[in-house]
């Protein structure tokens, strides 16, 4: 007897091939269903073993027995190889049933993995979610207003290190009042269920907590407690508010969350005092309070070197710096030193590995340790916006874009009034040529902010890259910058597009004698400014005097540490106005080479090159650098619209290829 022609006959190999598929399709099935139902992990294994297990038990079955139409009989043995009648093909049909269904389940699977992976955010249940309302002052004392704030934001912190728990950030929450009228309503448009309501109230070394939680559909009131300690033990108080929380939301706390929100970062009442002061800061935009915050951590870790959050707060404030164009050395080792100490201080509780990760993020570039730290971070507080957000933008600076947008709108829900959330989706959009989606992404910020020209200014770059000259001008009049603004640029880059020299030379040069003590940069920038738009008037001899006057200042402050992006810009367009071919081949080269690691705004350098190519006339350099920008997503990505606009591109404007290149949509 043929062994594998007795195998065929007996249907062992039909019944090995719809086991395998079936099988399949119930691991796929399981691993779905078990932690809807949060099963123990053991359970999955044992299912496993068992169907494992299965298999060979099958195969026996198979060879010992066959399915006839008078039941289950023992197989036949077999005589002569005689004309056997064509199987039927049910089994068939079976199996491709099954593997459809394996198919259907395990991309059902990757569709959920995908959005289960980010942690256990995404599968909090909406009664387990809350936003913190402002606490009121109480104090007769109105100083004493930084103590409510710092409260409520200590009470956050605790709860956002809850992984079974949504929390409201406090940019969110703190443009409510301590007592709004419409709780309901509130809770509809934070997309929370519960509302705590609090008033701090603080007499010498004496504090008074009241607090509240409410259910926010129907404004009913759950419980309300009065705390009434002293400085030395408002710690317990912020504890055992966040512990009541939970508990009411009912949500299970692991061992390591229990421990977080019970983690006391100083003992000393000054150091916890100054501190309390800084972070009432934390949401401001303004500079000055930022430096405000900053003073006050550093008086914090004075009295209490060992003050980790402190530290973190100082890594965030001065890496931010460090970001916005204090790229020196010095500045780089002062962050570097802050996260070190946050880290070294508190490596278990989350804010260590934030403060890292933002010093690596923001001062090394090195953006695959950054995400390192930062999913360190957010395993320990899950519920922290600004983290998920530093997640999605250090995944877009490695071009992961898809990535960093569902990063960026889960942000988006648990911070959904922070405008600067709403403006980096808004970029991304824009970096990938999606304008409708970043109008919509700008409006919800400006739903936020109706009046702040940063984001108005943006909406006005949107339009210019599209080419819409009209809608820019409409969204100009209710835009009057300052010349410190960031949104100043935008109104001359309109005024360049219009062909307006004239004009832009005299609001540059009229805003600048009135500005008193202006930035040395800034002044450096609008010197370069006023030297390329002499050269489009014909003004040759006073441009010349212009870009020399502005190389200068910011040679001055290049070699003070100043390793900005906008620097070398800068002076690679002063070498190219020059026609210093040498110096422009040499600042190019640096320039790209500066952003290499970064995938989203490296691709700025090579138009910042493209730019100096084109002002050199040299046609061939320009065009193979905009063939390829023009179909990568980007930071500011070039457009065929903003080709046919920048007068930059004037002496290469003629050739074939770039008009080409300019005659595509938008």
């Amino acid at each position: 007897m043929n062994l594998f022609r007795e195998l065929k006959r007996r249907n062992v190999y039909k019944v090995a091939v719809a086991y395998a598929v079936v099988a399949w399709l119930l691991v796929q099935a399981a691993s779905i269903l078990f932690p809807t139902f949060e099963a123990p992990g053991w359970v999955m294994k044992a299912f496993v073993i068992a169907i494992a297990a299965g298999f060979p038990i099958a195969l026996v079955m198979a060879w010992a027995f066959e399915l006839t139409p008078e039941g289950v009989k023992r197989t036949e043995h077999a005589t002569e190889t005689l004309p056997q009648p064509r199987p039927g093909r049910a089994w068939i049909y079976i199996i491709g049933v099954s593997g459809a269904l394996s198919i259907g389940l395990f991309f059902l699977g990757r569709y959920t993995a995908s959005r289960a992976e980010v942690g256990r955010l995404g599968e909090t249940s909406p009664g387990k979610s809350i936003a913190v309302l402002p606490f009121a002052s109480l104090s007769e004392d109105k100083a004493n207003a930084y103590f409510a704030d710092g409260i409520q934001d200590e009470i956050l912190t605790r709860l956002s290190k809850i992984g079974e728990l949504k929390v409201i950030s406090r940019t969110s929450t703190q443009q409510y009042q301590s007592k709004p009228g419409n709780v309901a309503e509130i809770g509809k448009q934070l997309g929370v269920a519960h509302i705590l309501e609090g008033s701090v109230q603080k007499s010498g070394d004496s504090v008074r907590v009241n607090v509240q939680l409410i259910k926010a559909e129907g404004d009913s009131h759950l419980w309300a407690e009065t705390y009434d300690r002293k400085l030395t033990d408002i710690f317990a108080v912020e504890t055992e508010v966040a512990q009541r929380i939970a508990n009411s939301l009912e949500a299970k706390l692991t061992g390591r969350e229990k421990e977080a929100i019970n983690y006391v970062g100083t003992k000393i009442q000054g150091a916890y005092d100054a501190y309390l002061r800084g972070i009432a800061l934390r949401n401001s935009q303004s500079r000055q309070d930022q430096e405000r915050l900053i003073q006050y951590c550093r008086q914090a870790v004075a009295l209490d070197p060992n003050f980790a959050a402190a530290w973190t707060d100082i890594a965030f404030a001065e890496g931010l710096r460090y970001l916005q164009g204090v790229e020196s050395d010095a500045q780089r080792a002062i962050v570097r030193e802050a996260a070190e100490n946050a880290l070294r201080l508190d490596p278990d509780h989350g804010d260590g590995h934030a403060a890292m990760g933002m010093y690596v993020y923001y001062c090394l570039q090195d953006y695959d340790q950054a995400l390192v730290e930062l999913e360190k971070a957010r395993e320990q507080a899950p519920n922290q916006p600004l983290i998920i957000q530093a997640i999605g933008l250090v995944k877009r600076r490695q071009g992961k874009l898809d990535e960093s947008l569902e990063l960026l709108l889960q942000a988006a829900q648990i911070d959904p009034l922070n405008q600067d959330i709403w403006m980096n989706l808004a970029w991304s959009y824009r970096g990938m040529r999606r304008f409708a989606d970043t109008h919509a992404m700008l409006d919800r910020a400006l739903a936020i902010a109706p009046n702040d020209h940063a984001i108005i200014g943006r909406k006005i770059e949107v339009c210019l890259a599209e080419g819409d000259l009209a809608n820019a001008g409409l969204l100009l009049e209710s835009l009057n910058p300052q010349l410190t603004d960031d949104a100043y640029f935008t109104v001359i880059a309109l005024l360049v597009f219009q062909r307006k020299f004239d004009e832009a030379i005299a609001k540059i040069t009229s805003d600048l004698a009135r500005e008193v003590s202006p930035p040395e940069l800034l002044v450096a920038y609008l010197d370069e400014t006023l030297g390329a738009l002499h050269v489009a008037v014909g003004k040759k001899d006073q441009a010349q005097a212009l870009l020399l006057k502005a190389e200068a200042e910011l040679l001055v402050v290049k070699n003070q540490g100043n390793l900005s992006g906008g620097v070398r810009a800068t002076l690679l367009e002063i070498h190219a106005l020059l026609g210093r071919r040498d110096e422009v081949e040499r600042d190019a080269r640096e320039h790209i080479a500066a952003e290499g690691k970064d995938r989203w705004k490296k691709p700025l350098a090579d138009a910042d090159a493209a730019r100096a190519f084109s002002l050199l006339g040299d046609r061939d350099r320009a065009l193979s650098i905009l063939e390829q920008l023009l179909v990568q997503p980007s930071a500011d990505s070039l457009t065929p619209a903003l080709l046919r606009l920048d007068p930059v591109w004037d002496p290469i404007r003629d050739d074939p290829r770039f008009q080409k290149l300019a005659g595509g949509r938008p």
